[in-house]
């Protein structure tokens, strides 16, 4: 009889635990056996899904992207038998979901209790951070991702375009002056990041072409939320996405400048996930609820 999902299992297990020898010590078997069943998918599928070394083990792409379809096809064995043996289809368990700090607080968050009255029986595992993670090894269901992405095998549902703007506090405008070109940032406190995508440089409109303008200043934050709050007490310049900071535009906490020379200095967001299609019910019941919502979200600024 075809044992392929059981093989599944046991591959799903290894890369979990990180180790033939630790999968094999939760499952109970040899570490010969286990390594012996990931050697019969490989073979069977012609591929390399795991590299091996005396160290330490490595997923490849094929076996991310085997990965995740498979820890859709077991969740999918799994809300079938829970339905057929409650006799109640809606989804039920538990989506983990990445966000960076801003996105999550401002735009998730507050869409969580609607949720919950519509899918009581799902749990959300709320990770907020802007570092990015790889969604195959944290095990993550959704990621909502902002700015360009890469070639991953993942499915994206575009959110919408975020505005980015070059902001200040009125205190820090007075003490130092308001920047009226893209030049004058040379002469300014700005607040950056510390990823390593992230290069200290504003792309700004100068003399009729777009140019990416070198900055500097006292602070590099690994999240947009501690440069928003540093602005608000006059730390310096910080360039956030619109959405992140329109209440404080609105109250009057932040103003606005460069604006003409920031224009079409936008990115777009995307919620991101394995699987496709085959994605288990309670993560196509989460995507169906929020995206939606978020695009409207977006869309008010």
């Amino acid at each position: 009889m075809d044992n392929r999902v059981g093989e599944m299992q046991v591959f799903v297990r290894v890369v979990e635990s990180g180790s033939f020898s630790e999968a094999a010590r939760l499952l109970r078997m040899t570490p010969s056996t286990v390594s012996k069943l990931i050697a019969r998918i490989e073979t069977r599928l012609g591929l390399r899904l795991i590299e091996r070394s005396t160290r330490h083990l490595s997923v490849t792409q094929e076996g991310q992207t085997y990965y995740a379809r498979a820890m859709a096809l077991i969740a999918d064995l799994d809300d079938i038998e829970r339905s057929l043996t409650t006799g109640n289809m809606q989804p039920k368990g538990t989506v983990r979901v990445n966000a960076s700090v801003a996105f999550g607080t401002l735009g998730l968050e507050p869409l969580l209790p609607a949720f919950w009255e519509a899918y009581p029986d799902i749990v959300i595992d709320l990770s907020l951070s802007d570092e990015m993670t790889d969604l195959y090894l944290d095990r993550t269901d959704v990621a909502f991702r902002v700015g360009r992405l890469q070639d991953s095998g993942l499915t994206a549902r575009p959110l919408g375009s975020v505005p980015r703007k070059i902001l200040a506090s009125p205190a820090y405008l007075a003490r130092y002056g308001t920047p009226q070109t893209a030049s004058d940032l040379s002469h300014h406190r700005c607040l950056g990041f510390n990823f390593q995508r992230s290069a200290p440089v504003w792309p700004l409109h100068e003399k009729g072409r777009l140019v990416d303008r070198l900055v500097h200043g006292p602070l590099l934050a690994n999240n947009g939320e501690t440069v928003r709050r540093l602005a608000l007490q006059g730390a310096g310049l910080a360039r956030l996405g619109e959405y992140h900071v329109r209440n404080d535009v609105q109250a009057g906490r932040l103003i606005e400048v460069l604006a003409d020379a920031g224009v079409q200095d936008e990115e777009d967001i995307y919620a991101l996930y394995p699987g496709g299609r085959q994605s288990p019910p309670r993560v196509r019941a989460f995507l169906d609820f929020m995206v939606p919502r978020l695009q409207d979200y977006l869309a008010a600024s």
